[in-house]
């Protein structure tokens, strides 16, 4: 009789080990597909057999070791470790790739040498403040999903995102009619809008730290954000019919509601450089307390953790890495919904691990956005927004389905 491809031995027993080898390949593989779109992935078993492979010349082992090798890839990738090399790998060439793209892709012929330096430097700035935004709605959403215990949860759910953006609304409307030419000199034209989103973000962050208190749980901080969002929201929408009697005011609320990246330049990255910077390392301090909620707040408190200061900067620093991403991006929608809750079932529920990795692949989401932004044919100008909104929904709504079907939202 011929020898077991997998084990090498022969007979009636090789042909029983060889079934066998196969039906444990079998189901480790099927226990690894069905663990990769957890949050919590655990190692599936795997199998002597797919360390061994038949020789190509052996019809039967041939067979074996086709499915062997398929199935032992899977197997390869189904290892934690392995998963999160893997998705830093993609992740990395996804950004270099998107570098790349956004020097070369843009309005403006590089061809022309005497206006090459300056086509790629505006690209350049173009570039950073994109990944800089991305990177801080991602960062932001992760400290909010695990504030909340829900990988549902958005950073808008704060109300901060809607202040900043009526703070931009403010200026733009406000400031222009009422007090134009009383820029202070120390000031940047340009950065008058982005000040203004700041200066509404952190109202909003005010208010919601004054009505929730010292002790509020995290019922009270979600009812208070979406009331302050409300209010926000509405505010934002007065203005915006109040612009619309002069159609270049107009225009600019508009665009600016749905965001863009395409008029920004070094003074804004410089403005919201450090603090993205500085509230991404900040948080990074506080992943282990983060971790601890995930297990609930009475257990959290069990081992020492301060609940009440872990909730309140896990606040801060997000509406500080959202006012940032607004004032230089405006407002971007679904990055720090969708980016943290697509990289779980790669780098695992740890903030220590998930928050480079969200913070990366929101950089990487938004630079791919703002290059589809400057392919898209249409008359005038496409926003940022818009095309961030209409890759992440259905990417969205794949990945709750998915969540649904698995029962991870019951």
């Amino acid at each position: 009789m011929r020898p077991c491809a997998a084990t090498g031995r022969s007979g009636r027993l090789g042909s029983q080990c060889c079934t066998s080898s196969r039906t444990h390949l079998n189901q480790a593989a099927d226990n690894m597909l069905l663990v990769c779109g957890q949050y919590r992935v655990f190692p599936a078993p795997i199998p002597t057999a797919v360390v061994r492979t038949a020789h190509p010349e052996d019809p039967f082992g041939h067979a074996l070791s086709s499915r062997a090798r398929a199935r032992g890839l899977l197997l390869l990738a189904g290892r934690p470790m392995n998963r999160i090399k893997l998705a830093w790998g993609m992740l990395l060439i996804a950004l270099a790739g998107g570098v790349v793209a956004g020097l070369l892709i843009g309005d403006g012929d590089l061809s022309d040498p005497s206006m090459r330096d300056t086509y790629l430097r505006l690209r350049t700035w173009r570039l950073g403040n994109a990944g800089l935004a991305g990177a801080a709605l991602a960062a932001g959403g992760v400290l909010v999903q695990g504030l909340f215990r829900n990988p549902l949860a958005s950073p808008s759910i704060l109300g901060t995102t809607a202040g900043a953006s009526l703070g931009g609304m403010v200026v733009l409307t406000v400031w222009n009619a009422l007090l134009v030419g009383t820029i202070p000199e120390w000031l940047p034209a340009e950065l008058l809008l982005p000040v203004g989103c700041l200066l509404g973000a952190w109202l909003a962050l005010l208010l919601l730290m004054s009505v929730i208190g010292r002790g509020a749980n995290v019922i009270t901080v979600l009812l208070t954000g979406f009331i302050l969002s409300s209010l926000f929201l509405s505010l934002g929408g007065l203005l915006t019919s109040m612009a619309s009697e002069d159609f270049e005011l107009g225009r600019a609320v508009v665009a600016f509601t749905l965001g863009g990246v395409e008029a920004k330049g070094a003074h804004h990255l410089y403005l919201a450089l450090p603090m993205v910077v500085l509230g991404t390392a900040v948080a990074m301090s506080w992943t282990r307390h983060l971790d601890a909620l995930l297990t609930g707040e009475d257990e959290a408190r069990s081992i020492g953790v301060d609940v009440v200061a872990v909730r309140r900067w896990a606040i801060i620093w997000t509406a500080t890495l959202t006012a940032a991403a607004v004032a230089i991006g405006g407002n971007v929608s679904f990055v720090g919904l969708v980016v943290p809750h697509a990289l779980r079932p790669f780098v695992g529920v740890e903030h220590r691990r998930l928050l480079p990795a969200a913070f990366v692949g929101g950089a990487v989401f938004v630079i791919w956005a703002d290059i589809l932004v400057r392919l898209v044919p249409a008359r005038g100008h496409v926003p940022l927004g818009v095309v961030t909104g209409l890759v992440g929904a259905p990417v969205f709504l794949f990945l709750l389905s998915r969540a649904s079907r698995q029962g991870r939202l019951a």
